[in-house]
């Protein structure tokens, strides 16, 4: 029997991530997927290197580099250099970024509510821990870890 779940999780992640940008525009925000996962992160811990980013959000460091450029343009995050590591570029949140944060949370909020829309509270924790494990499988595989006795 042919297993469908990575095909259902890729139509799954479109169209969440058209819905969220959708209900992100609703409510006067005005920004990707891409700039909202760097800002989850950024909300969390401020000015953090490209390379933390990437591995906090699981998008390639050049992907992220390109994504801040758009988020720097637009007066989101700034760029500094670390004055301890002279080749080492920290991104910033800009006070315009921290005015998204609520509003976003908000938004954040109604997307888990439709995403779970009909679970039991067994079901949404069950389906979660799945999910864990197989990120688990995923990021061992591209670390490099037990990967030529798990291909």
């Amino acid at each position: 029997m042919e297993s469908k779940g990575g095909f259902y999780i890729t139509q799954i992640k479109q169209r969440q991530e058209r819905i969220f940008e959708k209900l992100l525009r609703e409510n006067g925000i005005e920004i990707s997927g891409g700039q909202g996962r760097i800002l989850f992160v950024l909300w969390k811990e401020d000015h953090l290197s490209v390379g933390e980013i990437s591995r906090q959000t699981s998008l390639a460091k050049n992907t992220v580099s390109i994504v801040v450029d758009g988020m720097v343009q637009k007066g989101i995050v700034e760029r500094t250099v670390n004055p301890d590591n002279r080749r080492q570029t920290i991104i910033s949140l800009t006070e315009y970024a921290r005015t998204l944060q609520e509003n976003y949370e908000k938004v954040s909020q109604k997307m888990n509510h439709l995403f779970y829309q009909g679970f039991s509270k067994e079901e949404r924790e069950d389906f979660e821990r799945y999910l864990v494990r197989i990120l688990g499988t995923l990021t061992q595989l591209e670390d490099g870890d037990n990967q030529e006795e798990s291909l």
